[in-house]
């Protein structure tokens, strides 16, 4: 499809870091499952993305800003402009040879989210939305799924595991909401879960712990599907509190509520 001229340099930054990560990929499902060495080899494939991602977009828009997941906050001299990056969410599912894993870019405007991308390169699939103009994966436009009632929905949460959350509060939100849905899953990253629900693929999403490189380009994504995306009261402020509940209007809604109530005895 025919990009804008921002897009073009977002796609050609995803797209080499992406052909970096997928012969990494091929590699890391060669060596021996443990903690040292092939988390190691993930981190050194993790860098490496991040280093193409970032001399591509800074050479293409030089001067902005960038909030990146290993090299932190950059200051450039435009302070209008902020390149989001996370150039590999999903290292868990990287490091077990689970083809479940992205590159996301998104371009913040003064404080507002213009440009998205995610990024599939074990699949190639594309996802990309630019503020107003719809969002597609690859050359299909996108609309987030139409289902009105929890029961009929399959919903996507990010569970946590060791040394990540609040396990007792995660399991009191996940009974209140797989007593009333299709479907639970569980994908390991939370950049494809957004894309997926922009995709009608799953309904609804909730997490909690995110930073912002993993749901910036997501939350556009979805928006511009015609999907609705909050914090966990209903607010704008997903970027800074690391809570995000998505769908489409009345399953965003519902999740809410659901996510609200108390414990519950089992059923």
């Amino acid at each position: 499809m025919a990009y804008s001229a921002l897009m073009r340099v977002m796609v050609e930054a995803a797209r080499k870091a992406g052909r970096s990560l997928a012969r990494d990929f091929g590699e890391v499902q060669n060596l021996q499952v443990s903690m040292k060495g092939p988390g190691d080899y993930v981190s050194q494939a993790d860098r490496k993305a991040e280093e193409i991602i970032y001399t591509e977009l800074a050479r293409a828009r030089p001067g902005y800003s960038f909030l990146m997941e290993e090299r932190g906050v950059v200051e450039g001299e435009d302070a209008q402009h902020r390149w989001i990056v996370d150039p590999l969410d999903g290292t868990t599912n990287f490091l077990h040879g689970i083809p479940m894993f992205a590159i996301s870019i998104a371009l913040e405007r003064q404080g507002q989210l213009t440009a998205g991308l995610v990024y599939n390169p074990a699949m190639d699939e594309l996802y990309t939305a630019e503020r107003g103009g719809g969002a597609f994966m690859n050359d299909r436009r996108l609309r987030v799924a139409g289902r009105s009632k929890l029961s009929d929905c399959v919903i996507g949460n990010g569970i946590p595991h060791l040394g990540r959350g609040h396990h007792g509060n995660a399991l009191i939100e996940l009974r209140n909401v797989m007593g009333e849905v299709s479907g639970i899953r569980r994908m390991g990253s939370a950049a494809l879960d957004l894309a997926y629900v922009a995709a009608g693929r799953m309904d609804g999403f909730w997490e909690n712990g995110l930073s912002p490189w993993d749901m910036a380009a997501g939350i556009l994504i979805i928006r511009e599907a015609g999907g609705f995306v909050s914090d966990r009261d209903g607010g704008a402020a997903m970027l800074d509190t690391g809570g995000i509940v998505a769908g489409n209007e009345a399953i965003h809604r519902a999740l809410l509520k659901q996510l609200k109530k108390p414990a519950t005895a089992a059923r």
